[in-house]
């Protein structure tokens, strides 16, 4: 894939992920975290850096996942690598967050590393559809 068509895969990749993220987060489960977080969240978003991490968790998903199901053919591969680089990520964050800050709750652990895993499987497995299309 040539990097014009890599940087068209990542501009189109990032509003796949955003449309999901944010069913989840502004609908599905935005109670969910205001419960289980309650005082923890800030009133006050830092959004340059919430969009900072998206725009990198992105290129990882891209170089970790799509890019090499792209080069086998295997949507399947793109979903199982999504997957994982979802798992091991969310994993990362959620138990060392629980291992650090007071209060963090268990339930955020399970559910959160639950839906990185899905959230990444999904994201990798369109973004395989996209980078074909753009073949």
């Amino acid at each position: 894939m040539s990097p014009t068509k890599l940087i068209l895969l990542y501009l189109l990749t990032v509003p796949v992920f955003f449309a999901i993220d944010m069913i989840w987060l502004g609908f599905i489960a935005r109670n969910f975290y205001k419960i289980q977080l309650g005082s923890l969240l800030r009133e006050d978003v830092i959004w340059w850096a919430a969009i900072l991490f998206y725009l990198l968790f992105i290129f990882g998903i891209l170089y970790y996942a799509v890019i090499p199901a792209h080069i086998s053919g295997n949507v399947l591969r793109a979903f199982f690598l999504g997957a994982l680089f979802g798992f091991f990520t969310y994993m990362t964050y959620d138990l060392t967050n629980y291992a650090l800050i007071k209060n963090w709750p268990l339930k955020i652990v399970f559910v959160d590393i639950l839906w990185g895993t899905v959230l990444c499987a999904l994201v990798s497995s369109v973004s395989f559809y996209i980078a074909r299309f753009l073949s």
